[in-house]
């Protein structure tokens, strides 16, 4: 893992970034020459190369956009075909409008053609060749784990549903008087002392996994590791940079005090606002016919003397609260016996609804709260005051989250379905803390372009 303005990113997709990337551009370049073979070419080298990497840009980003080169994709959740063909289709949408807006870098249909059919061969070939080998143990950072009580166990299975799995944990080490509870195979019992242990079977990496770290830690023997030139960290930098998440089991307020991040106000408020501004006007420029068609579909639905809006009190920034402004998904009288969870087949939800609330156009109202100040458009959800309160008595540092302004879309939106229970709100809130730590104008525009994916795909939607 790489780590860029504090958001870590996997080497492995990087490299297939880059490599990708380089395709897509000799795809348009090579195209040509394809295209004008037994004949002269219409175009020079320079007009070659600025198409070419306008193509290249472009169905990056298409890619980026479906979260083709995301590692937290499982394969149950992957679907190449159908991302690639999502892809390749928006990309060409998008170049033929750029080419057609800039008539100097005009490319015929049969050279567009040629660059598609290459860039999508060579695209399924570097697929397939980073699929088969990025498996490879050879490519893997070899992992020894202290301890092997109930930590250490939840370790060994923490990348098995990665498409590319990182790293591969060769063994775990007891420490005395700590009750194991990990597969006999994963014990490694005869070693001399972890340094010995990690030099025999080729350790990268040592990362303490103890259920009690003043009780059991053994820090002569870690202090001989890393002398003997050993990375080592703890479970909580293991979780951040594998998962991208803040462990709640493992959290400590030492870890809160001493960790890096967590930085707000400044500059930094001021770049997000204008971030703000910038992302939710070229929202509203995109999106204001779908805008118009959704108000009009919900009153032909509900009739003209119902509310197209839905105004809800929500926790926003310090704890404040606001009223969110929505699209009304619901019936009118749909708490009229309380507030409640959104369920699957919810019967609350109109045939309307339920399609906006899957392709999340239902929050295209909050562009308004977003430009009032009262939201971000990247940030954690924000949520009813009457489940906060409960959840801040019961999850510990679930306050912590109120320290960013609320988000149109967010890092837990991107990372973990939708939420409808207190379990699901404690797993979000460790991808909530994680974008509360390591917040930069760079995460932003990475989850930004990522909703894309939540969007076409429904994932989460409720």
């Amino acid at each position: 893992m790489i780590r860029i303005f504090r958001h870590y990113i996997s080497r492995a997709y990087l490299w297939l970034i880059i490599i990708e990337s380089s395709i897509f551009f000799a795809s348009m370049y090579y195209g040509s020459y394809a295209r004008f073979l037994f004949t002269e070419s219409w175009y020079t080298q320079e007009d070659m190369t600025i198409a070419s990497s306008v193509f290249s840009l472009v169905l990056t980003m298409c890619c980026l956009g479906l979260g083709l080169y995301r590692r937290t994709l499982s394969w149950d959740d992957y679907n190449l075909l159908a991302r690639t063909f999502v892809s390749f289709s928006t990309a060409i949408f998008a170049v033929v409008t750029i080419y057609y807006l800039i008539p100097d870098i005009l490319i015929g249909r049969s050279v567009l053609i040629y660059a598609v059919t290459f860039a999508f061969l060579g695209m399924m070939i570097s697929r397939h060749l980073f699929y088969r080998f990025a498996r490879l143990d050879q490519l893997q950072r070899r992992v020894l784990v202290i301890g092997s009580a109930v930590k250490a166990h939840k370790l060994l299975s923490l990348n098995e549903s990665f498409i590319h799995k990182g790293f591969k944990i060769v063994g775990c080490i007891q420490v005395a008087d700590e009750q194991s509870v990990v597969d006999e195979d994963y014990l490694i019992k005869s070693h001399k002392s972890i340094a010995h242990a990690a030099t025999h079977h080729k350790v990268d990496e040592i990362v303490i996994a103890l259920d009690d770290n003043r009780k059991f830690m053994p820090l002569k023997e870690l202090l001989d590791a890393k002398l003997s030139g050993f990375a080592i960290m703890d479970s909580m930098g293991f979780y951040e940079r594998e998962q991208g998440l803040v462990s709640l089991d493992n959290i400590t307020p030492s870890w809160l005090v001493f960790s890096d991040g967590f930085s707000q106000g400044g500059l930094r408020a001021f770049q997000k606002r204008i971030f703000d501004l910038i992302s939710s006007t070229l929202l509203l420029l995109v999106s204001w016919p779908i805008i118009l068609l959704t108000a009009l579909a919900i009153y032909l639905e509900s009739g003209f003397k119902e509310p197209i809006f839905y105004r809800q009190l929500r926790v926003g920034e310090n704890s404040l609260p606001f009223y969110v402004l929505k699209f009304r998904s619901m019936k009118v009288d749909a708490e009229k016996n309380g507030v409640q969870w959104a369920q699957k087949k919810d019967n609350r939800v109109t045939k309307v609804g339920a399609f906006i609330r899957k392709c999340r156009i239902d929050e295209l109202p909050q562009i308004y709260n977003v430009f009032k100040g009262e939201m971000s458009f990247v940030g954690p959800r924000p949520e009813r005051p009457e489940f906060v309160e409960s959840f801040e008595q019961k999850i510990p540092y679930y306050q912590e989250r109120h320290r960013v302004k609320p988000g149109i879309t967010g890092w837990a939106q991107l990372c973990y379905p939708y939420g409808a229970s207190e379990y699901d709100t404690i797993q979000k809130l460790q991808y909530d803390l994680y974008y509360v730590k390591n917040y930069s104008m760079f995460l932003d525009f990475s989850i930004m372009l990522n909703t894309i994916e939540v969007v076409l795909w429904g994932k989460g939607a409720r």
